[in-house]
C-alpha cells in the first residue's frame, strides 16, 4: 500500500473536527453520555420555508445534473445577496457554486498554486487551511496572532510574512475558531500592505458572516478597498446561517477567470452540486430572512452564558467572541495540573481528553489550530447543555491539583 499512495498524503492530517465528531459517536455508541462542544454546526433543523422550496423543486423534476459553475437561479441569487446584504457588485460568471464552501476553497487552491507557492496563514486558523494548501503543493506560512492582538493579524505582521513567493492571504472574519471580527480601520491597514504587493490574492472566508454580536458589524475587505476586486475570491455558504450544512451548497465570488478556472476543476470531478440543494438554496437567498435573525439572538444568548459559566472555572479563561458560535479558551491555568490519579495535564490536549473522560464533556485542542493551551468549545448546541458541560468541567477541573 505504501508504494500505491501518493507521496503528497504524508502531509496532510485528519480534519480534527471531524475526527472530533468521529470520537463523540463512538462513545455515545458505546454507551456513555457525552456532552458535544465540538461540533460547528446549528442544533436547529433547516427553516420549514427551504424545506418546502426543495420539495416543490424535487416535484418539478430538479433531479438532473445542473451546470458546473451551478444554476442559473442560484448564481442570480447569489448575486442579489451580495448586492442586498454586502453592497457588493458581482455578475453572475463571477460566482461558482460548490458543495460546500470548503469545496470551493479547495479547488481555488488547486486551480493557482505551483510547488513552493506560500499561502499566509494567520493562526489561530480553522483546521482545513493548512492542509488544503500542502495538498496541492504549496506552503503554509503560518502567522501567529495571539490574545494580545485579539488573535487578529495586524498589517505589521502581514507585512513580515509576504515575500516573493506569496501567492495569497487567507483572511476568516468572524473567524474559526477564536469569533474576532476584523474592523473597519485593521482592515483599512490590512489592504493598505496588499496594495503594495500586488503578487499577492486574498481569499476571504466569511461563512459566519451574520453570526456577530452587539454593535460588531461584519465588513468584507471589498467594502473597504473594491480595487482588490481583481485580485480576491470571496468565499461564503449557507451551512451555517441556514441550519444548511447536510445540504452542502457554498460559493465563491471572484474574477471571471479564476472562476473560470474553478468551474473546469468542477466539471471533472464532483460536475456540479446537488439539484435540489441548490434550489433550496434559492429559497432560503431570496426568501424570509427572520430565521437568521433568530438564529443571532439565541446563538448570543448561548454565548453570553457560556461565557459566564466558563470564567467561573479556575485555571480557565476566555475573551469574548464578537462572532461566529465558538468560544476560544485558555487552559493554561490547567496545564501543570495532576488529575485525581496523578496523571500531570502537561498541554491542550491533555486537558481536552480529561475533559472527555472525566467530565464526559468533548472540545477540540487549540493546537490543531496552531494556538497551542487553547480549547475551541462551540456554543451551537442547546442551553441546557451548555449549563451542564461547563457544570461537568468545573467539577472536573475542581479535583485537579
Amino acid at each position: 500500500m505504501s508504494n500505491l499512495l501518493a507521496n503528497r498524503l504524508s502531509h496532510v492530517k485528519p480534519s480534527p473536527s471531524i475526527a472530533a465528531k468521529a470520537r463523540v459517536d463512538a462513545l455515545r455508541s458505546a454507551g456513555r453520555q457525552i456532552i458535544d462542544f465540538t461540533i460547528g454546526e446549528p442544533d436547529f433543523p433547516t427553516p420549514s420555508h427551504i424545506i418546502a422550496g426543495a420539495i416543490k423543486a424535487l416535484a418539478d423534476g430538479h433531479t438532473r445534473y445542473t451546470a458546473s459553475a451551478g444554476t442559473p437561479a442560484l448564481r442570480q441569487a447569489i448575486v442579489r445577496k451580495l448586492e442586498r446584504e454586502n453592497q457588493l457588485a458581482f455578475r453572475t460568471e463571477e460566482i461558482v457554486v460548490g458543495c460546500g464552501a470548503k469545496h470551493i476553497i479547495y479547488n481555488a487552491f488547486a486551480a493557482t498554486l505551483n510547488e513552493g507557492d506560500e499561502v499566509i496563514v494567520p493562526a489561530p486558523f480553522w483546521v482545513s487551511y493548512p492542509d488544503m494548501v500542502a495538498l496541492h503543493g504549496g506552503k503554509p506560512v503560518i502567522v501567529s496572532c495571539g490574545v494580545d492582538e485579539g488573535f487578529k493579524l495586524s498589517a505589521e505582521a502581514l507585512r513580515n510574512a509576504i515575500t516573493p513567493k506569496t501567492r495569497w492571504l487567507i483572511l476568516n472574519t468572524p473567524n474559526n475558531p477564536t469569533g474576532a471580527v476584523y474592523t473597519r480601520t485593521e482592515l483599512v491597514a490590512l489592504c493598505d500592505v496588499l496594495k503594495a504587493n500586488p503578487h499577492v490574492w486574498v481569499l476571504t472566508d466569511e461563512i459566519y458572516e451574520h453570526f456577530v454580536y452587539g454593535d460588531v458589524k461584519h465588513l468584507s475587505l471589498l467594502n473597504v478597498a473594491p480595487e482588490l476586486k481583481e485580485r480576491m475570491l470571496l468565499i461564503n455558504g449557507l451551512s451555517k446561517a441556514y441550519a444548511f450544512t447536510g445540504w452542502r451548497v457554498g460559493y465563491g465570488a471572484g474574477p471571471a477567470a479564476l472562476i473560470k478556472a474553478i468551474t473546469l476543476l468542477l466539471t471533472q470531478s464532483t460536475t456540479c452540486a446537488s439539484a435540489v440543494s441548490q434550489a433550496a438554496a434559492v429559497a432560503a437567498l431570496d426568501g424570509d430572512q427572520t430565521c437568521v435573525q433568530e438564529a443571532v439572538q439565541l446563538f448570543r444568548s448561548r454565548r453570553d452564558r457560556m461565557l459566564e459559566l466558563l470564567r467561573q472555572i479556575p485555571g480557565v479563561t476566555c475573551l469574548s467572541p464578537d462572532g461566529a458560535f465558538y468560544v476560544f479558551a485558555s487552559v493554561a491555568g490547567l496545564i501543570g495540573r495532576k488529575t485525581p490519579e496523578g496523571t500531570v495535564l502537561c498541554n491542550d490536549v491533555d486537558v481536552m481528553n480529561y475533559f472527555i473522560e472525566h467530565a464526559g464533556v468533548a472540545s477540540i485542542d487549540g493546537a490543531s489550530y496552531g494556538a497551542p493551551s487553547y480549547l475551541r468549545l462551540s456554543f451551537a448546541t442547546s442551553m441546557d447543555q451548555i449549563e451542564a458541560g461547563c457544570a461537568a468541567m468545573a467539577q472536573a477541573a475542581a479535583r485537579c491539583s
